[in-house]
């Protein structure tokens, strides 16, 4: 887990309250487990790559849904939710493709805090 790496992210969401409203639902953790870390991984870049990465986005700012996946929670709890969110919480500058290494920080980001919920740490 990478949670020392994001520590500073992490304490700065806990103080909004709207990120620090979003938690895993028992019927998350399920999905978790029938699925695997590696699979809800592989979901993360996908959504990353189609709905974050690329430079304009049509619908940004409604793109990523509440609920119905855990890296939706995760999208909205750590501020990875839109491209204005993105620059507010993590400095990516809005209207450039994200680069492979910051598609990579944002799915690092999202599974840290899927980890830390999964975990209760």
């Amino acid at each position: 887990m990478q949670q020392g790496r994001f520590s500073d992210l992490f304490q700065r969401l806990a103080r909004s309250n709207f990120r620090s409203r979003f938690h895993l639902k028992e019927k998350d953790r399920q999905y978790i487990q029938e699925k695997g870390m590696d699979t809800i991984r592989s979901h993360a870049r996908d959504f990353v790559r189609t709905r974050l990465a690329p430079a304009q986005i049509p619908n940004d700012g409604k793109q990523t849904p509440m609920r119905g996946h855990p890296i939706f929670l995760a999208q909205h709890a750590t501020g990875c939710c839109c491209r204005g969110c993105l620059y507010k919480w993590h400095r990516i500058p809005q209207g450039v493709q994200l680069t492979q290494n910051q598609q990579d920080y944002v799915v690092d980001v999202l599974m840290t805090w899927i980890e830390k919920e999964n975990t209760g740490k």
